[in-house]
């Protein structure tokens, strides 16, 4: 059975093997409304498509004209399955109901690892996108480090940060920071504090900065949490 989730999904559940971050461009809130809407009923009027897939959440975003898609996988398996066999019905519905919609993109990653200097209900949801010059699984997990490290290096987190999650392009080629952040306004004046984060004067930071072969056109996009379903259990 599937059943509404109530709140985002946890990025750190141990059994999630793959993680699948997707854009959607609709053009307006209001298009933005009606297709979380159409969205909603194409999934809760089917039973839950695949014991593999975990958590399935849609997350709108503040320009007013795109949705984020975030899944949970147990492998890479359950998303070929599902892929396979459900997915095509249930965009159908959706292509129906709120046509002209455009499909900017998939990224399939795996999370490397996690900070969560914060607690509390998020409101604001960040994703990072950092491409790198070519496919390179070890350089992904050495800039992550880098970047941890010189978080850590801080005397204080960003107030109103909440968890940091990096994930790992299965292509080698990207890293996506999942960032949960208690409201937007926080994240907006972690952005316009003088010499903090990537701004810092610090070596560390510094070292984030130089890193090798990272692209410097660093996407970000900030969200807020629409819709979400997971299978009926013990886990929803």
């Amino acid at each position: 059975m599937t059943q509404r989730a109530l709140t985002p999904p946890d990025p750190t559940r141990t059994d999630v093997g793959l993680a699948f971050f997707s854009t959607w461009h609709v053009g307006t809130p209001e298009r933005q409304r009606a297709t979380v809407e159409a969205i909603s009923r194409a999934w809760e009027s089917r039973d839950w498509p695949h014991a593999g897939l975990l958590s399935y959440s849609v997350y709108e975003g503040e320009d007013g004209a795109t949705l984020m898609h975030h899944s949970q996988w147990r492998d890479e398996q359950a998303y070929e399955d599902f892929f396979a066999h459900g997915r095509d019905q249930r965009n159908a519905d959706i292509d129906a109901a709120v046509p002209g919609i455009e499909r900017l993109g998939l990224h399939k990653t795996r999370r490397y690892r996690s900070v969560t200097p914060g607690s509390g209900t998020a409101g604001a949801f960040v994703l990072v996108e950092v491409d790198f010059d070519g496919p390179d699984a070890d350089r992904q997990r050495a800039w992550v480090d880098t970047v941890l490290a010189a978080l850590a290096s801080d005397p204080a987190p960003a107030p109103g940060l909440l968890g940091a999650h990096f994930h790992l392009s299965t292509d080698g080629r990207r890293v996506l920071n999942y960032a949960e952040w208690r409201s937007a306004r926080d994240h907006d004046e972690a952005l316009a504090a003088p010499g903090a984060g990537v701004g810092s004067p610090t070596p560390q930071w510094r070292g984030v900065r130089e890193f090798p072969g990272v692209a410097r056109d660093d996407r970000v996009k900030r969200y807020r949490f629409a819709y979400g379903v997971t299978p009926a259990g013990p886990r929803a």
